[in-house]
């Protein structure tokens, strides 16, 4: 536990809470210990799947920290550092276990650009979730240009940046932005609810699944059953398949290794 994560471990699941009131917002030193926070779940063998969210009742996350934008303008040189953002963004978007953002409230700007890093959202009804920085003469730094038009198509897209309007929970749920509403409250039993599902399968099967969808969806088709073959001749090799088979003949759950 950092200083403004903390993090939960129970029955093959890692809750990361993010915890830096009143809003939650993306300092750098939040984001570095999300970089921490991933590094070490990424190796740790009794991790299978990982929920993020953000602590209390009004935020997910509701954007990046702007106090410390004003060092920012006028500095030529600040590409280095965006960088470094978006190095941590593809660190968890590219982690080989699923994962799944709790959208507990405000979702703006970097919050929602953190929760598009993720595999998949649930999204408490009282969220608001959108990229507003077109109202302080910016634009998504952090990935949302790219991410969101991907997701949700890129007129819908490039309406919710054009506008800076942040959208509902329901609304976000029609145009594929988050995978389901839940009531007020009920996110982050819903996430476990849905983890619970997914942790009890091979978590080689799981991040070769995450590896082949990622990979497939910036390649042409054939390029990406390409990807989608090798990835199934190296599941083949694991133990977890091995198990996987004799438990369907001996009519039984399988005991996965994970690993």
């Amino acid at each position: 536990m950092g200083k403004y994560l903390e993090v939960v471990k129970q029955n093959q699941l890692a809750v990361i809470t993010i915890n830096n009131p009143p809003l939650n917002v993306l300092s750098r030193s939040v984001f570095q210990e999300l970089d921490d926070t991933f590094m070490e779940l990424e190796n740790d063998r009794d991790t299978v799947t990982v929920v993020l969210t953000g602590a209390g009742k009004k935020a997910f996350v509701a954007g990046a920290d702007i106090k410390e934008f004003p060092e920012m303008m006028g500095n030529p040189d600040m590409k280095a550092q965006v960088m470094e953002v978006h190095y941590i963004l593809n660190r968890i978007d590219s982690f080989p276990k699923p994962t799944v953002a709790v959208l507990n409230g405000l979702t703006l700007g970097g919050g929602c650009e953190l929760a598009l890093s993720c595999d998949m959202r649930i999204a408490e009804e009282q969220s608001r979730i959108g990229l507003p920085e077109i109202t302080l003469g910016l634009f998504p730094g952090g990935g949302g240009t790219q991410r969101l038009p991907r997701l949700i198509g890129e007129a819908k897209a490039k309406e919710m940046m054009f506008t800076g309007e942040p959208i509902t929970a329901a609304a976000a749920e029609r145009i594929g932005l988050v995978n389901q509403v839940v009531p007020t409250g009920e996110g982050l039993a819903s996430a476990k609810l849905l983890a619970s599902k997914i942790t009890r399968h091979s978590l080689q099967a799981l991040s070769r699944i995450k590896q082949s969808v990622d990979e497939g969806l910036n390649k042409s088709l054939n390029e990406g059953i390409e990807v989608e073959a090798s990835l199934f001749q190296e599941v083949f090799q694991t133990e977890d398949i091995k198990e996987g088979v004799q438990a369907f003949f001996e009519k039984r759950k399988p005991a996965f290794q994970h690993r």
